[in-house]
């Protein structure tokens, strides 16, 4: 089973799944909620799941998995900040955004010997230590941080300093870069972006922004345990619950 709320990430991980002759797809997710419905209706051997979602993280589909034999997990985020915990819920591996078919590959097969090998000791042991090394790597930087982004015009590149950004925001199969009362457009996606920029500067307050924490004056709390950011230059953004907890982790704020 595949949970993941970003649909390109989704119908990849689906297609690549179905494509190896030894699994069979039974279902893919968008949310947790519907990650939890699968659950109970099914077994599930291999949980190939995203952490940052709305509403229910995967963390927490694990902590509220009906009871019974327990699949094994794969994680795949943006984000490397939460590698330690997904060890502690004994995954079997950690893809980081954006993987390759070979990244892909190398984890699936881990994950599937941990599922035959809850087997012989040696065996099961050198399938751990195969996990842990995955996560390892998994933490370790894949590419530096951004210092700039390109902006593709008719008939010029310009550079935009990652430290001018005020925040960034989904739109379609682009994002639109804010910084400095100017706007770029830049044809990428959200997760790509923010997978190279600084998680000590910049954070995900919603699945469509990125906020440069530099610029947020204030979090004032709304409705349902969102909260609204509102930046240096006066700007409102809403932050999702969801995105809440993380934010409370960087800034170590006790709201």
């Amino acid at each position: 089973m595949a949970v993941d709320d970003e649909p390109p990430a989704l119908r990849k991980l689906a297609r690549w799944l179905a494509e190896d002759p030894d699994i069979e797809v039974v279902a893919t997710c968008a949310d947790g909620f519907e990650a939890l419905d699968v659950l109970e209706q099914h077994r599930v051997d291999l949980l190939v799941l995203d952490i940052q979602m709305p509403e229910l993280s995967g963390f927490d589909v694990l902590r509220r998995r009906p009871p019974g034999p327990e699949p094994v997990v794969v994680f795949a985020t943006a984000y490397d900040a939460y590698a330690i915990q997904a060890f502690e819920h004994h995954a079997a591996g950690y893809l980081l955004k954006p993987y390759d078919r070979a990244r892909f590959a190398s984890t699936l097969a881990h994950a599937k010997a941990q599922h035959r090998g809850r087997s012989p000791s040696g065996e099961a042991k050198a399938h751990t230590q195969a996990a842990l090394a995955s996560l390892l790597d998994a933490v370790r930087p894949q590419e530096p941080y951004l210092d700039h982004l390109a902006v593709r015009l008719a008939d010029r590149v310009d550079l935009v300093r990652v430290a001018d950004v005020d925040w960034i925001e989904a739109s379609g199969n682009y994002v639109t870069v804010h910084a400095g009362g100017t706007r770029h457009l830049i044809r990428t996606s959200l997760t790509r972006v923010a997978s190279r920029l600084d998680p000590r500067r910049f954070l995900r307050i919603h699945r469509s922004t990125v906020v440069h924490l530099d610029r947020v004056q204030s979090l004032v709390p709304a409705s349902h345990g969102d909260y609204t950011v509102v930046l240096r230059d006066g700007t409102t953004l809403n932050m999702s619950r969801t995105y809440r907890e993380h934010l409370q982790r960087v800034l170590e704020l006790g709201f």
